[in-house]
């Protein structure tokens, strides 16, 4: 029983389409982190508002001030907006790990089923081997007892 070629076709693509979903979760998890360092970001600059708010209030400058609540609100908006861009970026990634997990088992066991086909290969012609060795023992068997016995008859 030779390992089919359709077998080892499945086997190939099955190998590619878990390669392709590895590249698609690794580009997931490249966009979250994006979006993450992006709210890290925007906190940087919501605390760079609120410490120009604080030290306007010293200087008792109403431009620094006005530029500080901007600053703090704006970076506010774009927090909550990345908030929401990385709770679907995570589901995103989620998603893409099951597919490549799922593609993962699909390859192991159309891995094992070729290596479980070349093992029953193995074995068979290791059988084939040793009875071609018997046969040809006992035949060598034979033709010595054969020969043996015309001498005698001579």
């Amino acid at each position: 029983m030779a390992v089919s070629r359709a077998l080892r076709r499945l086997l190939r693509v099955l190998d590619i389409q878990e390669e392709q979903s590895r590249g698609a979760l690794e580009a997931a998890l490249a966009e979250l982190h994006r979006l993450e360092r992006a709210q890290a970001s925007a906190g940087d600059r919501e605390r760079g508002g609120r410490q120009l708010v604080v030290a306007s209030a010293v200087t008792n400058e109403l431009i620094d001030r006005l530029a500080g609540l901007e600053e703090s609100l704006a970076a506010s908006r774009a927090a909550t907006v990345l908030a929401s861009r990385a709770s679907q970026a995570e589901q995103n990634v989620a998603l893409c790990r099951e597919e490549f997990l799922a593609k993962r088992i699909e390859r192991r066991q159309a891995e094992s089923l070729v290596r479980k086909a070349e093992a029953a290969d193995a074995l068979e012609a290791a059988r084939r081997g040793q009875q071609s060795l018997d046969d040809w023992y006992l035949n060598r068997m034979h033709r010595h007892r054969r020969g043996g016995a015309k001498e005698k008859d001579d």
